[in-house]
């Protein structure tokens, strides 16, 4: 809202006759709401605009500068636990400035659906990560054939940072529609870059399916099974609305102790049953999971190509004429065996 604005709705709320509103103390009072809603708008949408918005893979980006940490792990497999398989797809070898893709494949089985937040039960989202050698970036969009566009049509393919270029991720997409990712590369030019040369490179992949079971913040999520937090036996299991339910559990010393049990998960014990601490109270929601592999790609220089192929020729070359020059000597032996 500009100044101007803001002193004309003061202007008019000046002027407005409230006076001769006293009759009528319920019209007074919706018009002066309306008044107050008018002011305060501008505030809360300010607010709102201002408000983080957390979703993977944003939390790896706001608490890591580099995703890989240096034992070869990858960031997002703190949140998401369980293990499961990725794979990814590129060339062997590419020529310098050139569009390649990279394609990674984040398998699971749609038929299942995750726990959400707020304990229903939802299809997987997919994210991953691509940690690219130094160099290597996004291609950029007037450079990317119309193949690829169309493959990646409503995938939104980021840097990492604005530091770390060759880093590029994605999602939270939905994954029964993209259990395949193709990532549009563009390769470097040693000629102009300095920090590439034509050698061999690893590329690493990270890839996961569903909800993590940490939160950033070291809170664990709903995606996880609830455990018996003390030894006892279980007495009563009552509901407590909205699908949630308190689980009691009678301790050795004769005292209670309740559980909440949050809305989604299905209790696997029964009153009067023994329990030990740790031992599962519900069954384990994740379907999901993270899985990190690589690959390696050679930055090829066309000229060690050029020159691979003329020693191979010259290699042919030389057996052709190693192989008529053994005949012709045969044959001199032969004529002068027979003299």
């Amino acid at each position: 809202m500009t100044r101007k604005s803001k002193f004309s709705i003061i202007h008019r709320l000046k002027a407005f006759p409230f006076h001769s509103l006293h009759g009528n103390s319920e019209i007074t009072v919706n018009i002066i709401k309306r008044c107050i809603a008018i002011l305060f708008f501008p505030i809360s949408l300010f607010f709102s605009l201002k408000t983080k918005i957390n979703a993977y893979p944003i939390y790896a980006q706001q608490a890591y500068t580099n995703p890989r940490e240096a034992n070869g792990r990858i960031a997002c497999a703190n949140c998401h636990l369980a293990q499961k398989p990725v794979a990814v797809e590129s060339p062997s070898a590419v020529l310098s400035d050139n569009i390649f893709e990279a394609v990674v494949k984040i398998p699971y089985d749609v038929s299942k659906k995750q726990l959400l937040a707020n304990g229903d039960r939802g299809p997987l989202n997919v994210g991953a990560v691509l940690i690219l050698p130094e160099g290597f970036k996004l291609a950029p969009p007037s450079r990317i054939p119309s193949e690829i566009k169309e493959k990646n049509k409503g995938v939104y393919i980021s840097p990492y940072s604005s530091k770390s270029e060759n880093i590029l991720v994605v999602g939270p997409i939905l994954g029964d529609k993209n259990r395949e990712v193709t990532f549009p590369i563009l390769s470097p030019d040693p000629a102009t870059s300095t920090t590439t040369d034509y050698l061999k490179y690893p590329i690493y992949v990270g890839a996961n399916r569903g909800r993590g079971q940490i939160n950033p913040n070291g809170d664990k999520s709903n995606n996880n099974p609830i455990l018996a937090t003390t030894p006892g036996e279980v007495t009563e299991i009552r509901e407590s609305g909205n699908k949630t339910f308190d689980l009691s559990i009678k301790t050795p010393d004769g005292s209670i102790v309740d559980q909440k049990i949050s809305k989604g998960l299905n209790i696997i014990v029964k009153p009067g049953q023994t329990v030990t601490k740790d031992t599962l109270l519900t069954n384990d929601p994740n379907v999901g999971g993270f899985g990190q592999a690589e690959t390696e790609i050679v930055l090829q220089n066309p000229n060690r190509i050029i020159g691979y192929l003329v020693f191979c020729l010259a290699v042919v070359f030389c057996q052709t004429f190693l192989v008529i020059k053994k005949k012709q000597f045969e044959q001199v032996q032969a004529a002068e065996m027979n003299f």
